[in-house]
Order: C-alpha cells, then structure tokens, then sequence
C-alpha cells in the first residue's frame, strides 16, 4: 500500500503548488491513499468550508490539521457533516468535528488515520499518548494499516511518540512547525517516523508567512500582524510504502517538489 502524506497547506500558494503537482506525484508514486494537513490552507489561518470540499476534490482522501483549525468560526458546523476531516482527538469532549477516519484505499484495502496534537509549548489539552494507547488497539482490529499525524512543536515530543507508537501503528507523521527534518526512519519494530513533514506553500517565506510581516517582531519585540506569502510554492510530502498484511511500514521518502 502506498500512501502520500502531504505536509501543512498554507495559503493560496499552497493550494496552488497542491493542485498543480498533486497529480503528478500520485501517478509516479502509484498512490493509493492520499492525506493532507490542512490547518493553515485559507490565508495561513484555518479553514473554510468551500476550502475543505475545494481540497477534497483536487484528490486528498483525509484532510488532517492542529491546533489553527479553531481559526475560522464558520468551519465549526461543517465539522460533524464532514467525516474526511479530522481534528486533533485530545481535545476534551464536546469539542467538535471527528478525529479518526477508517475507510477503504484504491484497491479496497483498509487504512486508519488518527489526527493527536503535543501539549509541549502547545495548548494545554489530554494527553496524546494515553489517547493512542486506547484507540490505537480498536483501530488494528478495523484496518491493516494505521497512520497518525502527530502535530506537535517540541521533537522531543515527538520523537518521543514515535518510539511510543513504534509496533503499534503504521506510521507517525509530524507536523506544526513548517521546516521539514532529517530523520525520516523507519523504527525497530516497523513504524515510519518523520519529526516533521514540513509545509506546501510559499518556500521564499517565512514558515508561510512573507519575510516583511514577521522580521519587525524579532526586531522589535513588538507585535506585528503577519501576511501569508505567495512567491516560490513549495510542496513537502512523505510517500510511505506499507505491508498491507503486517501493518509494518517497508519505506518513507521526503519529496520536495
């Protein structure tokens, strides 16, 4: 089974850089299943409905995000209507929308995607890793392969899931801070590791947004408000090769495009 992992959408230039390469890395890659983070897709901030159905149909078959999902108010009610998109499960319950999705790939075969967020340097909410641990084993007994996007700032934090994880789930994917990393692994025990993904969106920026918005904030230690960037789309993503029979991950390679 192969699958995409596509790294945080920001902005129009996202979208854009999604729309023009999405296909093209399908084919080449010969994907089956294909999952975005998409927290930061509507200016750098959120989502909106007409976002969400407008990624849904360019070919992405779960759509991820963090904790910027809470941006736009309006995404509030398309949450519980919408079960391809997912929010982080920790938040506490009543929260809305859904955090787990299990459906059928290409070929027909069961995947398991499970959307949890780090509580280092990150909102104060339950913890992820007792959340894993009592929803991870019901997943195995649905889906040959499970994958989690683990957003989260700390790689400590999420180096630290992934080894917790390992065995147990497919894949941990991370996201949050834009800046795609160097350990991209497959663990001891045949789970696919990234500390993060990186972002699709504007590569001359900074973390998305443009260098002019966010350089007054370090100079000044004032506020500043920032502006999502649009020059140089750049698409950072995961194709992940797993044994359908095991639910043990065989490759993970990072592709820039």
């Amino acid at each position: 089974m192969k699958v995409l992992f596509v790294g945080d959408l920001v902005g129009r230039a996202g979208r854009t850089i999604l729309k023009r390469q999405l296909p093209r890395i399908k084919e080449a890659n010969e994907i089956d299943f294909t999952v975005a983070n998409v927290e930061n897709a509507a200016g750098g901030f959120g989502l909106t409905p007409g976002l969400a159905d407008e990624i849904l149909d360019l070919g992405v078959d779960v759509m991820t995000s963090g904790n910027h999902i809470w941006d736009r108010k309006e995404l509030y009610d398309y949450f519980p209507r919408q079960t391809r998109l997912l929010r982080p499960g920790n938040y506490p319950t009543g929260t809305p929308g859904y955090y787990k999705f299990v459906g059928n790939d290409r070929r027909g075969r069961r995947i398991a995607v499970m959307n949890l967020q780090g509580r280092v340097f990150m909102p104060s909410i339950d913890c992820p890793f007792r959340m894993a641990e009592e929803e991870v084993s019901k997943l195995a007994e649905r889906a040959s392969a499970i994958l989690i996007d683990f957003h989260a700032e700390a790689t400590s934090e999420k180096k630290a899931f992934g080894w917790f994880m390992d065995g147990r789930v497919s894949a941990v994917v991370g996201t949050h801070t834009h800046v795609p990393t160097a350990d991209a692994r497959i663990l001891p025990n045949g789970t696919a590791f990234i500390s993060d993904v990186g972002m699709t969106g504007s590569n001359d920026s900074v973390i998305g947004m443009t260098v002019e918005s966010v350089l007054p904030r370090f100079l000044t230690g004032l506020p500043s408000r920032f502006e999502v960037a649009s020059d140089s789309p750049r698409l950072n993503c995961v194709v992940l090769d797993i044994d359908e029979n095991s639910g043990r991950a065989r490759t993970i390679e990072l592709l820039t495009r």
